[in-house]
């Protein structure tokens, strides 16, 4: 069945949302139960900073057919808010944003003038991918632009070109699903990590894994992507079954979960209707084309 770019990145931000918002769920102490059982936690499940910004993307996708740093900035900015679970630095970067400031130059006040390497570009880019699935190599392109805004560290920027061409890749084994994707990524820990997955696709228990790719709670990104491709390469057509071993490996759930849920894309339908819905601005229609 023929689908439109714009139909392609919704389902992934249903994806993201859902494993964001029920990944979120398991910060909760009296969930923990439910997360070692690998059980339903009580409804409904509130997504976190990770959807808000995917749906920034999404707009200014739907809008102008292409990331236009300038629109993402003020989407992001317009559309923050503090108690989705934002980091420290992100939180101000948005409110300087938002009170005038230059992302350009606010961006890379991290690091030296690198920026943040942090998972946070990662994160959200899912759909991104899903609307360039058709063209790899844009979507790698196209994350690096939508990284920019706020993460312009190299290493956040490759852990975003991969979860995108993740997105944009069909399903396909394990080995050349991780293969497609590292043909995409520049030299650096990123890169190193997810060449690490590829060597780990055989295991099967997901703490392993983490135990050498990192789970996320480290909030970097080449903490954080190499293992949700790893569990996204191995479930690569089953989304519950995809969640569920990204969740197992602790660490920072819900973004390790929403990389994974964006990249598989259609969560059960069950788990969507009792996810929070998502906001109505992010649900503007790509422009109608004209003769």
């Amino acid at each position: 069945m023929t689908t439109t770019p714009h139909q392609r990145a919704l389902t992934s931000l249903q994806g993201l949302a859902v494993g964001d918002a029920l990944g979120s769920q398991f910060f909760v102490p009296a969930n923990r139960a439910a997360f070692e059982a690998q059980t339903l936690p009580p409804a409904p499940w509130q997504w976190t900073d990770d959807t808000e910004m995917a749906c920034s993307i999404h707009l200014v996708l739907t809008t102008h057919g292409e990331i236009d740093q300038d629109a993402l900035s003020a989407a992001f900015a317009a559309h923050h808010d503090f108690d989705r679970g934002y980091g420290p630095s992100t939180n101000r970067l948005l409110r300087l944003i938002r009170e005038g400031g230059d992302w350009r130059t606010l961006a890379r006040e991290a690091f030296d003038g690198q920026g943040s390497w942090g998972n946070g570009a990662a994160m959200r880019v899912a759909p991104l991918g899903a609307w360039f699935a058709d063209n790899p190599a844009k979507a790698a392109e196209q994350a690096r632009l939508s990284a920019e805004v706020t993460h312009p560290h190299p290493e956040a920027v490759a852990g975003a070109i991969a979860v995108a061409v993740a997105a944009a890749l069909p399903p396909l084994p394990p080995g050349t699903f991780l293969d497609e994707i590292l043909e995409h990524l520049p030299p650096g820990k990123v890169r190193d990590g997810v060449t690490e997955a590829r060597k780990l696709l055989p295991l099967s228990d997901p703490t392993t894994a983490a135990a050498v790719l990192g789970n996320g709670r480290q909030v970097a990104a080449h903490d954080t992507v190499p293992f949700a491709l790893w569990a996204a390469a191995r479930n690569q057509k089953n989304y519950e079954r995809a969640f569920w071993t990204t969740a197992a490996a602790g660490g920072d759930v819900d973004t390790t979960c929403a990389i994974v849920g964006g990249i598989i894309g259609t969560p059960p339908k069950a788990w969507l209707n009792v996810c929070e819905p998502l906001p109505p601005w992010s649900k503007a229609l790509p422009p109608t084309p004209t003769t």
